[in-house]
């Protein structure tokens, strides 16, 4: 596999990490809440790494050759995002008191920020359809490992771009709490918009 084509899908990747989502509002949350953004952070990792999985197993595959499930996958996935967004439209975070409050276990944190991820509409059309795009049938490695690699590059990106995010959100708004709720609102009210219109784009036209 050439390392022209990962830094190719590393560009798209990373540009995508980048656009505010439910990830960064998840991030974010973790920031003003918890003690530490790591359990949030290394709960959304697990799932791109199980997404990852998921395509090195063939069902992206599977996926191309039947829209319905596709459809099927978007639109849980819209719903959750809708779900996400009226949570923090109706419970805005705000920085924990003294810095020493918390929401959950770090269990609790990383499983949600799983679902968080693995669920993001943007993160199944990365995986389930573009991500194997950036593969080369010709090339000396097996189909998986490139997925592998590939899955792993974004993987580390999220990585680093989320830690930054939650610990940039505790470090800016950790002292403006109606900065932190707005914030919070905002991301709440983006990721409705965003739900609702590819829950729209699923009905049968």
């Amino acid at each position: 596999m050439e390392l022209s084509t990962v830094a190719a899908f590393w560009a798209v990747s990373f540009l995508l990490v980048l656009v505010p989502g439910a990830d960064w509002a998840y991030a974010i949350t973790a920031g003003l809440r918890e003690r530490t953004v790591l359990p949030a952070v290394g709960g959304l990792v697990a799932g791109y790494v199980g997404l990852t999985a998921v395509v090195v197993a063939g069902v992206a595959a599977l996926v191309a050759g039947s829209p319905l499930v596709l459809t099927v996958l978007m639109t849980v996935g819209a719903g959750y995002l809708v779900w996400l967004g009226v949570g923090a439209l109706t419970r805005p975070s705000a920085p924990a008191a003294g810095g020493a409050a918390s929401t959950g276990s770090w269990l609790r944190q990383a499983v949600k920020g799983a679902g968080v991820s693995g669920l993001n509409p943007k993160a199944l059309l990365l995986f389930l359809a573009l991500l194997p795009q950036f593969t080369d049938p010709g090339a000396p490695w097996p189909f998986a490992a490139q997925i592998a690699l590939l899955g792993l590059v974004h993987t580390a990106s999220c990585a680093v771009v989320y830690t930054a995010v939650g610990t940039g959100a505790r470090r800016v708004l950790g002292a403006r709490p109606a900065a932190a709720r707005a914030v919070t609102r905002l991301s709440g009210l983006a990721m409705v918009a965003v739900g609702v219109a590819l829950l729209v784009e699923q009905l049968p036209g």
